[in-house]
């Protein structure tokens, strides 16, 4: 018996939780609304400057062939299976005072986030486009061949059947950067009003004991997610 009472002792204490978190939200204090309004911008940043590398990248790879191609394929493949946090370490290298990119003042700003992010998003991104181009580009080259089409006809071939696939890594590549903490932390600082963005903000909060607010915005980020996932397969669907 007292165990099943504190069984429902714990159970009420989280629904209490997310009953306050909810509360929080209705309406949405402006210290939200900005931590909402920048992890957009930095993790959609990201993505966005990772898929301008990864898509040709991907192109070039399922397109031509060419020495090494098998070992920057593995590369990216490995690259994968690389911890976050050593990412975040690398970027503060490059950016801290000392670092080859010190005298940009980056560390502990949205620029120095958006780097790391991008760095994270870029193999995912670019595995996830190549996997999908890789039939999409066997079939465009052998119609591109019987049409007699040139090699930039062929690549707008692909880029054209390969949308759907972009899009699909797109979505990938944002899930992964937007729900990062350890990494965005490290370079970023979670400076409240200049790098505060959710990951970190429901970290701090919850170690602060503000569960409630963990909570909330921890719903915030499952309805960002949630949001611009469903508008991304809606545009695959049009």
């Amino acid at each position: 018996m007292p165990r099943n009472g504190a069984r429902k002792n714990e159970m009420a204490y989280i629904l209490d939780g997310l009953k306050h978190g909810l509360a929080i939200l209705l309406p949405p204090s402006r210290e939200i609304l900005q931590i909402v309004f920048l992890s957009l911008i930095v993790s959609g940043s990201a993505t966005l400057l990772a898929a301008a590398a990864a898509i040709p990248a991907a192109l070039l790879l399922a397109l031509r062939e060419f020495r090494g191609k098998r070992f920057l394929v593995g590369a990216i493949n490995t690259a994968l299976a690389v911890p976050a946090v050593l990412i975040g370490l690398l970027v503060y290298g490059l950016v801290s005072r000392r670092g080859p990119l010190g005298t940009l003042a980056l560390l502990f700003t949205p620029g120095a986030m958006i780097m790391a992010q991008a760095l994270l998003a870029f193999p995912l991104i670019t595995a996830l486009a190549l996997a999908a181009l890789k039939g999409i580009a066997r079939d465009a080259r052998d119609l591109a061949l019987s049409l007699g089409a040139n090699r930039l006809q062929l690549a707008l071939a692909v880029i054209r059947q390969g949308r759907f696939a972009f899009l699909t890594a797109l979505i990938a590549g944002f899930s992964r950067v937007i729900g990062e903490t350890g990494m965005t932390l490290m370079v970023g600082g979670n400076i409240k009003g200049q790098t505060r963005v959710l990951t970190t903000a429901i970290s701090l909060e919850t170690m602060k004991g503000n569960f409630e607010i963990g909570i909330a915005l921890g719903i915030v980020l499952l309805l960002v997610a949630l949001v611009i996932n469903i508008a991304l397969q809606w545009a695959q669907g049009k």
